[in-house]
């Protein structure tokens, strides 16, 4: 065993694959997740990943209580829904068992985690690659992708490099100067692919395939880049493709964003989005911090939003059980393009 000790807090599609992953590369990992069944199956017989087809089964250590950890983390890698982010942290830093925090969950939840542990002991990052829960015990890895970590403030430090080092066993990591703006990206990837994706329940290139679902996606992708702007972020590539490169506002853009699609898809297209695993399971989704985000700042900043408005509204009627998800979804949601 070598390397920084790290603690993964949520085990669920994200959390469990990259905690196998590190721990089956040589790492120290140790894993915190509320679900019993799910962490005894950690433990015994090991936790079963397909890592794009390949099956490894990998025995974790693993906890659904923060009493039984022992010892200081280096780092603790926050992949939770953000409706448990207190009830997971809290218990963390009043024992003062870990020293660094990085968030890599969806949405724009930094500010929230920043007030439970506090600003100088945060990391922000996002997460390139997807993955599926397939249920208590076994995961799915889907897609490719990097890790990009980076201090909000835009410095250096030898923790960053030590936190990349360490996913970088997963699927490789990036560092970057520009967090914030990376993490708005990866904002657009959410808004646009998992919550389309969510409301129709459909797959992400499924979503781009059809044709009113191509042009809902675009839609949502320009309202989150404007908002983007409106806050004076730079924002960063995501899916292997610039941040504007799938922006389109007339006909004349259609042949670079088409090209740029294509792209993005080839990496990322066979996700199945997050909030569509919650619907699925009756558990309620992260619309809010993801496609509510940019609701909220859209407001702040004077940017209209009425594709993000309605993605809200319809995951919360899903979320209710009033309406399931479909691709009827996809017209409604263009009628509001014009």
């Amino acid at each position: 065993m070598n390397g920084p000790r790290i603690l993964v807090v949520g085990a669920g599609a994200i959390g469990g694959v990259t905690a196998a992953l590190m721990a089956d590369a040589g790492l120290r990992v140790s894993v915190l997740d509320a679900n019993g069944e799910h962490v005894a199956r950690m433990r015994q017989p090991g936790l079963l990943i397909e890592d794009l087809g390949e099956e490894k089964r990998v025995t974790l250590d693993a906890h659904d209580d923060p009493d039984t950890l022992e010892g200081r983390f280096d780092f603790a890698l926050v992949t939770l829904k953000a409706p448990h982010l207190e009830s997971a942290l809290e218990p963390l830093v009043g024992r003062g068992l870990v020293d660094t925090f990085v968030s890599l969950g969806n949405g724009m939840v930094q500010d929230r985690i920043a007030g439970i542990v506090g600003e100088g002991r945060m990391i922000w990052g996002v997460v390139e690659w997807g993955s599926t829960n397939l249920g208590p015990g076994h995961l799915a890895k889907t897609t490719r992708g990097p890790f990009i970590v980076g201090e909000p403030d835009g410095s250096a430090k030898d923790r960053t490099r030590q936190l990349a080092d360490a996913l970088g066993t997963v699927d490789g990591a990036n560092i970057t100067q520009n967090i914030r703006g990376q993490v708005w990206s990866k904002l657009l990837v959410n808004s646009a692919f998992s919550g389309l994706g969510a409301v129709s329940g459909l797959l992400y290139e499924e979503v781009v395939d059809d044709p009113a679902g191509r042009e809902a996606a675009l839609a949502v992708w320009r309202e989150g880049y404007d908002v983007g702007i409106a806050q004076g972020l730079e924002l960063e590539g995501v899916l292997g493709v610039p941040a504007d490169a799938l922006v389109m506002r007339g006909p004349e853009d259609r042949g670079r964003v088409d090209e740029a699609l294509a792209i993005a898809m080839n990496q990322a297209g066979a996700t199945k989005a997050s909030m569509l695993q919650d619907l699925e399971r009756g558990l309620k989704t992260e619309v809010d911090v993801i496609n509510g985000a940019v609701v909220e700042k859209g407001r702040e900043y004077g940017v209209e939003t009425p594709l993000n408005s309605r993605i809200v509204g319809l995951m919360h009627t899903m979320e209710r059980g009033e309406r399931e998800p479909g691709r009827d979804v996809f017209e409604e949601l263009r009628l509001l393009t014009h």
